[in-house]
């Protein structure tokens, strides 16, 4: 038996729980719940009440990290990331212990022992991490760009470079199937920017990094910054829409196979050369993709040659949108006012918050040709059966009783790829996994697993 289902595990958290949270386990239906991975972890344990001015030490919650490092043994030893938990307290100095396996068609709620999304077909992305992007037969080069100039600048301010051979670069290309722009083969035959090339020259890569305008990655770490690349969890990523305008120089794409990640902001911001750039943009210019973002990038400068003489665009530059309505609308009380305001041909991405008005009709969205994604806070939709009449859904978030009412009617849209369920204040972990199972049971996907262990404690100080 694996270690994360021995009581020993678990009795030291079980004891604290069991101590700093009686009143509440010994409510009637009384349960407290949590989660524990091998980077982080949410127990409700009590934390000591500080003296003013006294900061928290590592002493104040020395009972706390013992206990849950016993679990990440656990966990480490399983080969398993996280485990959510609910514990009981059926009497004095017991508990049940459950432990929640989500197994593969259930992704990780965020920071929380909730489920994330339920993936209805295995594999599935969402529409934007399935978007190509659109052909730019007539792009070419900007004028700026300028291989002669830009090597001359940059043997001029690293003298003594040691530079990448052609069979090097030769070796790039074939690893990432494609032909490397001249500017940037031309960078890499000055400096290949690897650490042991520098010696114990400890300056050397801020020099590096001045001269040419970003932190140069080494030929062997340059990649393709496709839409694989950027990974993101279901609930966040179907709530993004992949937008280009005609007046845009960078396409709104989640990742591009002519994206060439080559350097780094030095803030975990990928910098590239972009082969398949917007309308109005040059191909092989310069753009950032923001680590705080999951689509889209931003245009750095026109062209290598620019970014290594400083002449970088201004801020906002080239992501022009046109004057299409919004492919995502955010429907509530200060935003979007209302379903019908929302509607339109484009619409790709609806999201229902906190509305106090009259619950909300779906009617206006009945034959959008590109909506793929709805979700809706409770008690906002005046009749959620209307759903069923979405065809093109591929994303759905609703609160439980939504989905009781789609779930008892059969009209589960039979589209959807994915889903995941809406949980607002306090509700029971085990009725959301069972109500989780019910849709993973529509496609037959696997079951989220419960092992309920016993423990004995005796008395609990």
């Amino acid at each position: 038996m694996s270690s994360m289902h021995d009581v020993t595990t678990w009795e030291p958290l079980l004891r604290l729980l069991l101590r700093d949270d009686a009143e509440r386990l010994a409510a009637p239906g009384g349960y407290v719940e949590g989660r524990v991975g091998r980077g982080s972890w949410s127990v409700p344990t009590a934390r000591p009440r500080l003296r003013p001015g006294r900061a928290s030490s590592a002493r104040d919650t020395r009972a706390e990290w013992d206990a849950v490092g016993r679990v990440r043994d656990a966990l480490e030893e399983s080969g398993v990331d996280e485990v959510s938990f609910m514990v009981e307290a059926p009497a004095p100095g017991k508990a049940l212990l459950h432990l929640v396996d989500t197994g593969p068609a259930v992704e990780p709620g965020i920071g929380s022992s909730r489920p994330g999304a339920l993936v209805l077909v295995e594999g599935a992305v969402p529409e934007p991490w399935r978007r190509l992007p659109d052909p730019v037969p007539d792009a070419v080069p900007a004028p700026t760009a300028d291989a002669a100039l830009l090597e001359r600048t940059l043997r001029e301010r690293l003298p003594g470079a040691v530079g990448a051979t052609e069979e090097e670069l030769a070796a790039v290309e074939e690893r990432l199937g494609v032909t490397l722009p001249e500017e940037l083969r031309t960078l890499y035959r000055v400096t290949r920017a690897r650490r042991q090339d520098l010696g114990e020259d400890y300056d050397a890569a801020v020099r590096t990094a001045e001269a040419i305008g970003c932190e140069l990655l080494s030929p062997d770490r340059v990649y393709v910054a496709d839409a694989a690349s950027r990974p993101a969890p279901w609930k966040h990523a179907a709530m993004n829409a992949v937008e280009t305008g005609p007046d845009a120089a960078v396409q709104g794409l989640v990742g591009s196979p002519g994206w060439i990640v080559f350097g780094d902001t030095g803030g975990g911001d990928p910098i590239a050369l972009d082969l398949t750039p917007g309308p109005r943009g040059h191909l092989g210019q310069v753009i950032v993709m923001s680590h705080e973002k999951n689509c889209g990038a931003g245009l750095v400068a026109d062209s290598l040659t620019d970014l290594v003489l400083g002449r970088r665009v201004a801020e906002g530059r080239g992501t022009g949108r046109g004057e299409r309505p919004p492919a995502v609308a955010r429907v509530n009380g200060s935003g979007v006012p209302g379903v019908t305001a929302a509607a339109h041909p484009g619409l790709e991405v609806l999201a229902i918050g906190a509305w106090e008005g009259e619950p909300l009709s779906l009617e206006p969205l009945v034959g959008l040709p590109r909506l793929r994604t709805l979700t809706a806070c409770p008690g906002t939709l005046a009749d959620p059966l209307e759903i069923a009449r979405l065809d093109g859904l591929e994303f759905l978030e609703l609160a439980p009783e939504e989905w009781r009412v789609l779930l008892d009617a059969g009209a589960v849209p039979r589209g959807l790829s994915a889903a995941a369920i809406e949980v607002r204040g306090e509700r029971n972990l085990l009725e959301i996994m069972d109500l989780a199972d019910e849709i993973l049971a529509l496609r037959n996907r696997p079951p989220i697993t419960r092992t309920v262990i016993e423990a004995d404690l005796g008395p609990v100080g």
